[in-house]
């Protein structure tokens, strides 16, 4: 597994260690969860060409019905 070098101010590493500190992992073991959810919240390549690609029946919409009245509240 690879290492991976960084330099802070002081005050960030405090801060740092108080946070990992919190939830009980090392300052690595925080650091990568941090990267890890950081780098993976990016669409997967080609997700969007997907979009229109439906090549089965027309999908319809279901009859929605009637809207209900509610009495208004303040």
């Amino acid at each position: 597994m690879p290492q991976l070098h960084c330099y802070v101010a002081e005050e960030v590493a405090t801060q740092l260690q108080h946070k990992a500190e919190q939830v009980h992992l090392s300052i690595s073991k925080y650091l990568a969860l941090l990267i890890q959810k950081d780098i993976g919240t990016q669409w997967p390549e080609g997700y969007f060409d997907l979009f229109g690609a439906w090549e089965g029946d027309v999908l319809q919409r279901s009859e929605q019905g009637e809207y209900e009245v509610r009495e208004v509240l303040f």
